[in-house]
């Protein structure tokens, strides 16, 4: 099968869509409910390459899954019920799987190796190794421990009083969860709020759990209650179609049953400040979740917009589609702050800067973002995916739009989060 595909400009998106369910909150479901003890059900989960590597690790730390197709069933054993794995644990392209995983392995007495394939391998480690050493952990890497592999002897921990340097739900989860191993009363100051799923699901499973602000405290010691559990539809898979229907004129489609977890939806302030047709319906709570359909509709022009660092956490894995509708702005879009960017599955910032100027962009890298000049006219171009599922998602979009022919190369990367995202696109364009 080939790796890439040539799109061309759509005349309009119709109808309703389903997008596939929450990466985060799946890699999460099947982390909680393996750390209960006894039986929790998970509907909806993802299938995507992402989240089988959380599912595949656990299995190895001998847990038993049972994948039932619409579900799958798992027997928690608390969370001193893992087993030392066999073998290493590849966590594939998942840096959730990675950096979430370590904060468990840290407290658990036995020896472990994670891994991941060549892009992880390059993504910072050191940001969530260095804290769980203040905990007194015991675990070396490549490079000092900058870098996957590592290698893991779990101990007894210590809590901490932490300030995060930088805002990151993976390197706050793994630390709450290593909080559960540790000796007293673990605190995470956060210096902007990130995405909140691992507090909200911890709660759900029965852990006491305090927040205040920016400041979160967790006991060590407590078990999980096992629990049954819906995840939603995945807010950044949708993000992509919601950009696609505002830039392609007479487009009307429905999204249904998206998470709209407040920590996650910021591209959709960002969009209605620019001028955005968004509308929220039906909106209800699922699994202490908020969720709703969102309904767009194309042909109303956008305005340019600043982009600051407060606003990053909250749309860090929508900065490519947001970059795709600057390019139809009327002005000057600029984002700063937004330096995680660059160790990301690619440098995001420069793939965009890139690739963007071959399709007539005018687009300024910066350190920490980018500039990004409107009212282009787009033309095809042969894109790079960069083996980012997000970059080939937006480029994707942005060939609807553009005159001419435009080559979207290594397609394949879509299948880490969104299989099928090609199939959906397809069938709102007929």
């Amino acid at each position: 099968m080939s790796d890439r595909i040539e799109l061309k400009k759509a005349k309009r998106l119709k109808g309703e869509i389903i997008p596939p369910p929450d990466k985060s909150i799946s890699h999460r479901a099947v982390i909680l409910a393996s750390l209960a003890k006894g039986k929790s059900v998970v509907r909806n989960f993802l299938r995507a390459e992402d989240t089988m590597s959380t599912l595949n690790a656990f299995r190895k730390l001998g847990i038993k899954i049972e994948d039932k197709g619409k579900k799958i069933i798992i027997e928690g054993k608390g969370i001193h019920g893992l087993k030392e794995p066999a073998d290493i644990i590849d966590c594939g392209n998942s840096g959730t799987t990675a950096r979430l995983l370590s904060g468990i392995l840290a407290g658990n007495p036995f020896f472990s190796v994670l891994t991941g394939d060549d892009s992880l391998r390059q993504r910072p480690m050191a940001r969530v190794i260095n804290p769980l050493k203040e905990m007194g952990a015991e675990i070396s890497g490549r490079d000092k421990g900058k870098y996957l592999p590592i290698a893991i002897r779990g101990k007894r921990l210590n809590a901490i009083n932490y300030n995060m340097p930088v805002a990151s739900a993976q390197v706050k989860s793994a630390l709450l969860l290593a909080g559960l191993y540790a000796d007293g009363e673990t605190k995470i100051s956060e210096p902007i709020k990130s995405r909140d799923h691992t507090e909200r699901m911890l709660s759900s499973y029965g852990v006491r759990i305090d927040i205040e602000g920016l400041k979160i405290k967790i006991k060590g010691g407590q078990e999980l209650k096992a629990k049954d559990m819906d995840v939603p539809g995945d807010f950044s898979s949708a993000a992509f179609f919601i950009v696609a229907a505002l830039l392609i004129p007479d487009s009307d489609i429905t999204i249904k049953g998206v998470g709209i977890n407040p920590t996650r939806t910021g591209l959709l302030d960002v969009l209605k400040t620019m001028g955005a047709d968004i509308e929220l319906t039906n909106i209800r709570n699922i699994s202490g979740e908020p969720v709703a359909d969102i309904h767009c509709k194309g042909g109303r022009g956008l305005t340019a917009v600043n982009i600051t660092k407060e606003h990053i956490p909250a749309l860090i894995d929508e900065f490519p589609i947001l970059c795709i509708a600057a390019t139809q702005a009327d002005g000057m879009t600029t984002i700063r702050g937004a330096e995680e960017l660059r160790v990301k599955e690619s440098d995001r910032i420069k793939a965009m800067a890139t690739d963007m100027r071959k399709m007539g962009v005018e687009a300024e890298e910066l350190s920490d973002g980018i500039r990004i000049n409107g009212n282009a006219n787009l033309k095809g171009a042969s894109i790079n995916s960069y083996g980012d599922h997000r970059i080939t998602m937006a480029f994707s979009v942005a060939a609807l739009i553009a005159k001419g022919r435009t080559t979207i190369n290594g397609i394949s990367s879509v299948n880490i989060s969104f299989p099928g995202f090609f199939e959906m696109l397809k069938r709102l364009t007929r």
